[in-house]
Parts: structure tokens; sequence; C-alpha cells
């Protein structure tokens, strides 16, 4: 019977990167653990190097594994693309559509249209990535993207929709308990809601002139979809676009006080523009973001 070969035993390396365990890139790969540990050891035999070290803490990826990481990313990015590709011919309707966008752009604004879009072509499975790491599409980790900034490879078509603003909201529950802050002191006496790691500090933010740390806020989360949870509950005052903050029915604090403002793009790959689903969804994407930012302009 034949061995597994090297792209077999690169997927495993690549499972083991991305999970941890071997045990979890086993249920990723859909083999048993036992298959995907011989395929570990098969490939530190071909390459006469260890890739991992057993240690109390689990499996430590060496030096060799660390460099070839990247690499198997490229791999991967590039093998799915070919799968999208190769499940529907350009002219068809049919297929899969991958798209990427951040937590809160993903999962509150995003869904509506893409709803609407599989109610018009049925055939289209469509794959949606959260992150606010841009992915890159000049490698194919996604199809579309729906950016807060600008793309930067020459390779990527990109159309501006427009601008959205950020304030400060809470519901009006909240603000009933506790009254509604009027200058930016007052939030000294409420409950604020924003990012837990120290890295994501922000210094100088327009508006405020003064630096915000974790210590100032009573909830803490690097997720923005758990600090949205929290201000939509009645927690206290957190950050939200306009236009979001209108459709959830949170109420703006300081209404006269916009912290930021962020482009809106929807971007994808040149070599895109001759599938049909492709461009159709982009089109889709920017006819709806453009609604969404009009309608945060009128928020």
């Amino acid at each position: 019977m034949p061995g597994p070969n090297d792209w077999d035993l690169f997927q495993s390396l690549h499972a083991v990167l991305e999970s941890g365990t071997l045990s979890a890139a086993a249920r990723l790969r859909g083999l048993t653990q036992p298959t995907l540990g011989r395929h570990i050891e098969t490939l530190e035999q071909r390459l006469g190097s260890p890739l991992f070290l057993r240690s109390p803490r689990g499996l430590q990826p060496t030096d060799l594994a660390l460099e070839l990481k990247p690499h198997l990313h490229d791999m991967s990015a590039a093998a799915s693309a070919a799968v999208r590709d190769a499940s529907g011919a350009a002219n068809s309707l049919s297929g899969s559509i991958r798209i990427t966008a951040s937590e809160i752009v993903g999962a509150e604004v995003l869904p509506p249209m893409l709803t609407s879009f599989r109610e018009q072509h049925p055939g289209v499975v469509i794959e949606l990535m959260l992150s606010n790491i841009n992915d890159d599409l000049s490698r194919r980790e996604a199809d579309i993207a729906v950016r807060m900034t600008p793309p930067s490879q020459s390779t990527l078509v990109a159309k501006k929709v427009g601008d959205v603003s950020l304030g400060f909201y809470a519901t009006a529950d909240y603000l009933e308990r506790h009254g509604a802050p009027e200058i930016l002191e007052d939030f000294e006496n409420h409950a604020m809601i924003g990012f837990d790691s120290p890295a994501r500090g922000i210094r100088d933010l327009p508006g405020i002139n003064m630096p915000v740390s974790r210590e100032i806020f009573t909830f803490r989360s690097d997720s923005d979809l758990a600090q949205l949870a929290a201000t939509r509950s009645g927690f206290g005052i957190g950050v939200c676009q306009d236009g979001l903050a209108r459709r959830l029915g949170l109420v703006r604090v300081l209404p006269d006080f916009t912290i930021f403002v962020l482009p809106v793009y929807v971007v994808m790959h040149e070599n895109l523009r001759g599938s049909r689903r492709m461009r159709l969804m982009f089109d889709h994407l920017v006819e709806g973001t453009t609604a969404y930012v009009r309608e945060s302009r009128e928020a």
C-alpha cells in the first residue's frame, strides 16, 4: 500500500503548526492522531531533522518548522484558492467565494448583504473569514475583502465606498440608570468598555489628546465583538460605528464628538475579474456597503 506523498506530509505539518497539537491537527485534517503523528515522523526522516520538540508544555516547533511555516501558509492558501476556482467555471454562478472582513463588519454588517446575494444566486457557497488583520489577497488567502485601510498591492482592484465615523455609545437603559456624560472627564464616573492587551493601547487618539490604556476600562476584551456585546447589554459606554449603532438602537454619548473616521474599501484580486460570480459579488458588496456608509452619515 503506498505511503503518504510529500503534499500529505506538509499538509499535516501545516495543520500542527496552525492548531498547536497533534489531536487538534488530526481533527482539522480528518485523520486519526496516530496517522498524523506518523506523517510528522516520516517528514522528519525525509528532512533529516526534527520539526518539533516534545516538552511538558506540548509541541514546540523547531527553527526548521518555523522557517517552513510561511511557505506552508502560502501553499495552503494557493490550494484553497485552486479549489474555489475549480468549483465553478468562469461564467458560472455556481461555486464558492471566500470573503474576509473585520470582526464587526463581518458579523454585524455583511450578513444581510450575503443573504440577499445568496437568494439571488443559490448556487454560490460563501466562506466568511473574520479577522482584524488584513488577509493577503495577492496570495489568494481570500477572494474579496471589505477593509478599513487602502490596499497597497498593485495587483488588487479596489473601490472606496466612503467613510464611516465612530463615536461613544450606550444603551438608553444604561444612560437612564447612570446619567449621560456631558464632557470627556465625566467618563471617570462611568463603566467604560475597551481593550485588554496593553499592546492595543492608543496614544494621541484623534480629538482626545490623551493616552488611552487598559486601566481606564471597566470591561476589557481584545475582541471587538465582545466589546460590542457588552455595550449592547447595557454594561457601559463603548465605541461603535455610527451606522451600526443606529441599527442596534444605541444612543450616542457626546453627540458632537467623533472619535475617528475610517475609510471603507471593497477589494479583490485583478485576476478574478474574469469570474462572473466574483464580479457580481464585488458589485453587490460595493452597493451594500455604499448604502451602509450612507446610513452611517445619517446616524
